[in-house]
């Protein structure tokens, strides 16, 4: 591979459980600051072992809530990281942090840490909806947070959720308005979707949790897409909208399907080890993962040589959420066949049809209304 590497650094713990929320995340009276601090930077050390010298291209510490770690275990890690690889010019380092007064103090010390950009986990703009979102924050403090961001990293960005119980067209249209005045040059907008475990789930599974029907989420994820257009934001992937040049490059190699490391409690990677594609993954307990590190230099559970229909399949289900889609050139580099040998002729025909992807020789793009349909869409393009 001669793309830049992406680098994944999950910090597990939150001041409390959303309720949303499927993550690895976990809420501790005390977090043993010391110990994983030191369990991360083995981790660290023992991947890029076997990695050796790669180009870097990102730093993404996410979670959980990793503005809980203490700045000086950032400024640690950003710099075993720089050590063990070729850090690219302009190298991107990102913070998820939330917008409380806990975590907004202590913004200026990420800042000298080494972080050059903050995503801010907003959610929404009204009070009631915080409330019911879980979130520890207010819309004032949602507010002064930005602000305060703002001033302190030279990049920004923040995610709201819509589609929220009771709201209609007219509402979400002012608030985000209110957040686009807000945005610096990166927005992520999310449709809240009813994950598995959560305790949103029992809450709708007993009714009493209903969110808008399909049509009105349809037409508040269209009212999304143009208020964003209409403010500068280019949206370059289903949820994510950006200023030119502003896009984040951590998700873009992701979404290009590139190589990424994860290391931390639960986190995932896709990394090229010789001749293979080999898929990471950590244990998800934070506690058994630092025993694990502890022990044997890192906390693995499975690694499995991705084969080549999974390398397709997930290149196309990563790279159709872009407004570029897939570059034939790059899927064959990193697959090992022909995009077209991967697609029923006439499925495909069928959507080009009916104006859900265009395709041309050196990509295959989803239009608008494929992307909104990728999940039924793709399992019939492929062979």
């Amino acid at each position: 591979m001669t793309d830049p590497l992406a680098l994944y650094i999950h910090w597990p713990f939150c001041l409390a459980k959303c309720p949303y929320c499927d993550f690895n995340s976990h809420v501790r009276d005390r977090i043993p600051q010391a110990r994983f601090a030191a369990a991360l930077r083995t981790e660290l050390a023992w991947e890029a072992a076997r990695l050796g010298r790669r180009p870097l291209g990102s730093i993404f510490f996410g979670g959980g809530t990793p503005s809980l770690m203490e700045p000086e275990t950032a400024a640690l890690l950003i710099a075993d990281a720089q050590r063990l690889f070729d850090a690219a010019p302009g190298l991107e380092i990102t913070l998820e942090a939330n917008p409380t007064s806990v975590e907004a103090g202590r913004l200026a010390a990420f800042r000298d840490a080494g972080i050059n950009r903050a995503s801010l986990g907003v959610q929404s703009l009204e009070d009631e909806s915080l409330r019911m979102l879980g979130r520890q924050h207010s819309a004032a403090q949602a507010v002064a947070g930005l602000e305060l961001a703002r001033r302190t990293f030279p990049r920004l960005s923040f995610d709201l959720i819509y589609a929220r119980p009771h709201q209609s067209l007219t509402a979400w249209q002012a608030e985000l308005h209110r957040a686009l005045d807000l945005a610096a040059d990166h927005l992520s907008l999310y449709q809240l979707t009813i994950e598995p475990g959560t305790a949103f789930e029992a809450l709708h599974r007993r009714g009493e949790l209903v969110l808008p029907g399909e049509d009105d989420a349809a037409a508040l994820y269209e009212a999304t897409a143009a208020a964003a257009q209409a403010h500068g934001l280019r949206q370059y992937e289903i949820s994510n909208y950006a200023a030119p040049g502003a896009e984040s490059r951590h998700n873009l190699a992701y979404w290009r399907y590139g190589d990424y490391v994860g290391i931390g409690p639960g986190a995932h990677g896709r990394v090229t080890l010789g001749h293979d594609l080999v898929a990471t993954r950590r244990h998800r307990a934070p506690e058994p993962w630092a025993d694990r590190v502890e022990r044997d230099g890192h906390g693995s559970t499975a690694e499995e040589i991705v084969s080549q229909p999974d390398r397709a399949r997930e290149m196309l289900l990563m790279g159709l959420r872009l407004h570029e889609g897939v570059d034939a050139a790059r899927f064959a580099r990193r697959t090992g066949m022909a995009l077209l040998d991967a697609l029923d002729p006439e499925v495909l025909a069928m959507a080009q049809d009916e104006g859900y992807v265009v395709h041309t020789p050196e990509r295959l793009i989803a239009t608008a209304e494929g992307r909104v349909r990728l999940d039924a869409l793709l399992p019939a393009l492929l062979r």
